[in-house]
């Protein structure tokens, strides 16, 4: 099983559609074999960003040609897409990786993926709600300046 794979309840793999559709257009399965350097491309991620994302974890077992060099896969880049999902919202590198290594693991660590990601969703909903805070001060400020610089004009007018 890959990293963007579950199993289902009747015992087939299915696609884990969390992390959306792909932004740009892929190889087809079978073709997908992608250098670092497409990868980077594809992904806006530096060569050295990829290459530390393996060392560290968070990126599953790539495949290499037999020169030795990096062959990403669409999975991979599946797999890249959520991790950049997850940068979004702030979550650390550490529990990004420990998220990664809870898939691999494997079905019995659904319990545990599950808390760590309502955990990053709360926090993303308070600063969603801060940021709406925010907002509505600015939006205030906004029509406070809006109607002096109106009530200035007309000053200036008459």
């Amino acid at each position: 099983m890959t990293v963007m794979e579950t199993t289902s309840t009747t015992g087939t793999a299915s696609t884990d559609s969390c992390a959306g559709p792909p932004r740009q257009p892929r190889r087809p399965d079978g073709q997908d074999k992608y250098t670092i350097s497409e990868v980077a491309t594809l992904t806006g991620l530096t060569a050295h960003t990829l290459r530390w994302y393996e060392r560290i974890g968070l990126m599953p077992h790539i495949d290499r040609s037999h020169t030795g060099q990096r062959r990403y896969r669409n999975r991979d880049l599946d797999w890249l897409d959520l991790v950049g999902k997850l940068r979004a919202t702030g979550m650390p590198v550490a529990d990004m990786v420990r998220y990664a290594e809870l898939v691999r693991a494997g079905d019995h660590t659904y319990a545990e993926r599950f808390d760590l990601l309502k955990s990053t969703r709360d926090d993303v909903l308070s600063r969603i709600a801060e940021l709406q805070d925010t907002l509505a001060v600015l939006d205030r400020k906004i029509n406070f300046y809006a109607d002096a610089g109106r009530a200035l004009a007309s000053e200036r007018a008459s």
